[in-house]
């Protein structure tokens, strides 16, 4: 299974990692490669969860771009 993730580095230089189709599932890291590693077990747990909670495994998401004026 594939799954889509976002990944950015936070205010304190910490790789963050979510997936957007799983509500809550994110990780961190100190490196991307670590980050990468720990949303790995993070969806797994998550998927676990939800599938004993007999909750859709996944969401619909979308991604879009919208204008911000600064």
């Amino acid at each position: 299974m594939q799954l889509p993730v976002t990944l950015y580095r936070d205010e304190d230089d910490w790789y963050v990692v979510e997936c957007p189709i799983i509500p809550g599932c994110m990780s961190q890291g100190e490196t991307e490669a670590e980050a990468l590693r720990n949303i790995q077990e993070a969806i797994q747990l998550c998927l676990d969860v939800r599938r004993a909670q007999g909750l859709p495994l996944t969401i619909e998401s979308r991604q879009i771009e919208v204008p911000v004026y600064a």
